[in-house]
């Protein structure tokens, strides 16, 4: 059985407003467990406001629980130390790669940005790593030198997820990450990243409304309401036989 690369373990996490008789809670994730294996994507899926980007949040160590526990590789995600630990090994590709690219900054030097964090080093120092991720990702090295707003909606989220790898991440969350593409670059930008763990073996989280780009991507399925996990399965027997009616009123409505 492949290693379990990132585990939550009865996750509660609640939101709470205000002071005194005005003071409310909000109960965006309820005792969530799940787990995400070496070499497998976990597809995250529910209406807005069902608690999957609270759930990307507490996976990435964003946003500290309520109560339950959340595990990287075993061990507890906690203080400064573990954060310490565990840095560049835990990365995310957004839905809009705007959001991670700065527009003032050519692309090859954004890829670099995480690795000269890490190591304290120029971003120049970095440009056969950069070269060597860009020609993983299908690209051109020479654009490199470009700017985002230079490159097409697909060509950036490709520099998104070139700068996500140049860490050797073992865990990737995807949160929307082909929403924003035209249908034709979604199945490339999805091939993509199923022969990019192939090679990698990071673990992954992909979080989407789309349940067809989540049947084409992913080994299991979680889906999510109200803050709770009421269905996980395999793909192939969730797309078969789902269990839950909220599962079948997604697929019915797919």
């Amino acid at each position: 059985m492949s290693e379990t690369i990132l585990e939550l373990d009865r996750v509660t996490t609640v939101f709470r407003t205000g002071w005194g008789r005005g003071r409310s809670e909000l109960v965006a994730m309820r005792e969530v467990s799940l787990d995400v294996r070496a070499g497998e994507t976990l597809g995250l899926v529910g209406e807005s406001g069902s608690g999957k980007s609270t759930t990307a949040s507490v996976a990435l160590g964003l946003r500290e629980p309520t109560s339950g526990t959340v595990r990287f590789l075993g061990e507890p995600i906690g203080g400064p130390k573990q954060r310490r630990a565990r840095r560049g090994l835990i990365q995310t590709v957004p839905q809009n790669p705007h959001w991670s690219l700065d527009p003032r900054m050519p692309v090859g030097l954004s890829v670099a940005e995480p690795l000269a964090a890490l190591d304290g080093s120029r971003l120049t120092a970095h440009a056969e790593r950069v070269t060597e991720l860009l020609r993983q990702v299908r690209l051109d090295p020479a654009l490199a030198a470009r700017y985002p707003h230079e490159l097409s909606g697909g060509q950036r989220q490709r520099i998104a997820i070139a700068r996500a790898l140049v860490t050797n991440p073992r865990f990737i969350v995807f949160d929307e990450a082909v929403s924003a593409l035209d249908v034709s670059v979604q199945a490339q930008i999805l091939n993509l990243i199923i022969d990019l763990q192939a090679q990698h073996g990071f673990g992954a989280l992909f979080i989407s409304h789309d349940l067809a780009a989540v049947r084409y991507l992913a080994h299991r399925i979680a889906v999510m309401r109200l803050g709770e996990i009421v269905e996980l399965a395999d793909t192939a027997r969730f797309y078969e036989t789902p269990e839950h009616e909220y599962s079948r009123q997604l697929l019915e409505a797919l």
